[in-house]
């Protein structure tokens, strides 16, 4: 078997050179891209490397063709079936160029990008299929051709669990950091999204003593005054929990309601879902909660179910707030988590809850890149693999 290495300046230039060189049957192994020429490290500039092989088979054939064809003229001069022999002739030679054409074209010489493996092709329908962004898919499939040999592509295995770490590795999960006491947690987000009952699971685990450790000084207070209910519904939170809850309507009620809590450990604070088209009226709660002052901290509550152009919105016409996570709410209520995951990652947000069902305080937890992994679809998760690539660590704020 002939191994062989091609260079040139393009994918045209050096695909010439194997037809020619080799003939149909050259089997490309791989393509990449490289530097040529230049002195002393300058006036480098951008070309391609092609190898591959050409069987002893396809010698052999080659040889047994050339025979063939020498017979013919032979039985040509001696005027035995001339005209039939010529007309086979052309004949193969026809079907051999034919097949020469179908080769390039599938290898790109024409230009055009290579022709895609079939698991290339499927993992990219099963990410589509995850929702995930275009420019995420791109991303990844861009990685595999970069990084994996044309004998590791027909391993499907190895490159979907390949690109479930890669996935992992771009899901930004929320860092605590040091803060004064009390701690002042604002959850801002649209209107729907479960504020309200995430602030009061947030409460319960950290106001609730267990087994393993102590309950928390914990305070809330809502500015939600206008939804029908909700000061109702957080009030009776608070009773059942036995934590204080207040509701305030100015900055001057929240600026006293905080320095009357300042012996407590947290302070969670509810706000008025929003449109985020509605600029006028989140100006306004932004500058209603600068009462809470500079040391506290602000989280978006978005749900899972968002549509992705929705998501970016959201993302965008709260940035104003400086939030430093993302609470991903009603994980429960979607099978597709792709879209989320991409936007987050592009946007270069951390997520630090997750909530997936209305029970208080059970249906709340830390966000891990496992959970959001295990909840693509289609995908097989070797949870093992994936704990030793990304293992769970004692996330939980406010211990």
């Amino acid at each position: 078997m002939e191994h062989f290495t091609e260079r040139g300046a393009s994918h045209r230039e050096v695909l010439d050179k194997i037809s020619s060189k080799y003939g149909l049957k050259a089997k490309i192994l791989t393509r990449r891209n490289i530097s040529m020429g230049g002195f002393l490290g300058l006036f480098k500039r951008e070309g391609v490397e092609y190898t591959g092989y050409v069987s002893d088979k396809v010698r052999q054939d080659s040889t047994i063709r050339d025979n063939q064809a020498k017979k013919a003229i032979l039985e040509a001069a001696g005027g035995k079936k001339e005209t039939t022999a010529v007309n086979d002739n052309l004949t193969e030679e026809v079907k051999n160029l034919t097949e020469v054409v179908k080769t390039l074209l599938n290898t790109g010489a024409s230009g055009s990008s290579p022709k895609q493996h079939e698991n290339i092709e499927q993992l990219e329908n099963l990410l589509r299929d995850n929702d995930f962004s275009h420019k995420f898919i791109v991303d990844l499939v861009d990685r595999i051709k970069r990084e994996f040999s044309l004998e590791d592509l027909d391993d499907y295995s190895l490159i979907q669990q390949s690109i479930l770490e890669w996935i992992g590795d771009k899901i930004d999960i929320y860092k605590e950091k040091p803060s004064r006491i009390p701690r002042i947690f604002i959850l801002v987000g649209p209107t729907g999204v479960g504020k309200t009952t995430t602030i009061a699971k947030l409460a319960a685990i950290k106001g609730i003593a267990t087994s393993d450790k102590s309950p928390l000084s914990v305070r809330m207070i809502t500015i939600d005054n206008y939804r029908i209910g909700a000061k109702k519904q957080i009030e009776t939170y608070g009773d059942i929990m036995g934590i204080p809850v207040s509701c305030v309507e100015t900055f001057s009620d929240l600026e006293k309601t905080i320095q009357q809590y300042n012996d407590a450990d947290l302070i969670l604070v509810d706000t008025i879902g929003k449109s985020p088209s509605d600029f006028m009226k989140l100006a306004e709660m932004r500058k209603l909660l600068d009462a809470c002052g500079s040391g506290s901290e602000v989280h978006l509550a978005i749900s899972s179910t968002t549509k992705t152009c929705d998501v970016k919105e959201i993302l965008s016409q709260f940035e104003p707030f400086k939030y430093e996570s993302v609470i991903l709410t009603k994980l429960d209520e979607t099978s597709l988590v792709g879209n989320i995951i991409s936007l987050l990652a592009e946007s270069g947000k951390p997520i630090s809850y997750i909530t997936d069902g209305q029970v208080v305080p059970q249906d709340i937890e830390a966000a891990t890149k496992i959970k959001l992994l295990e909840k693509l679809a289609g995908f097989s998760v070797d949870r093992e693999k994936l704990l030793r690539k990304f293992p769970i660590y004692n996330s939980a704020i406010w211990r």
